[in-house]
């Protein structure tokens, strides 16, 4: 039985996931970018250094979505995620290429680094650690985190 392009999506995002867990990565999904993008993964290394994960289900995925090269400006590596039946010479071989499923993954490729500037890194930091924060404190409390904009109009 085959998957659909939304099964699939989430089978490889999980195990990007996983990926990402073992190789001692933080990561959080849908995280959203200040050219309005949401790149589908965000991880931060132990030594701060910023990766964004593009999942991909399927050849016309990639093809009908052009936007992916607009998340390098904000990360140190950019990736792409696919399952094993992804034709991956579509990818392009200056970004890096992780195999998963709902399993696992592997880093296949390794993407070649564009070094953050310092002033991004750390808007991106600290980004990334409010919506690490705010969706932690959504599974403590059973309820949406309290965002800038909902504290802005309660104020």
């Amino acid at each position: 039985m085959s998957l659909s392009a939304p099964e699939i999506t989430r089978a490889v995002t999980l195990g990007a996931l996983r990926l990402m867990e073992q190789m001692s990565m933080a990561s959080v999904t849908e995280m959203r970018l200040a050219n309005g993008r949401r790149s589908d993964i965000m991880a931060i290394s132990e030594k701060g250094e910023l990766w964004i994960v593009e999942v991909k289900s399927c050849r016309a995925d990639f093809e009908s979505d052009g936007k992916w090269h607009e998340y390098r400006p904000f990360c140190d590596r950019f990736f792409f995620a696919v399952d094993e039946d992804f034709p991956t010479e579509l990818l392009p071989l200056d970004a890096g290429l992780i195999i998963a499923d709902q399993f696992g993954g592997a880093l296949i490729r390794h993407s070649p680094e564009h070094k953050l500037a310092a002033a991004r890194r750390k808007a991106l930091t600290l980004k990334f650690a409010r919506a690490a924060a705010q969706r932690f404190t959504q599974t403590q409390t059973g309820t949406p985190a309290m965002t800038g904009d909902l504290l802005r109009r309660r104020a």
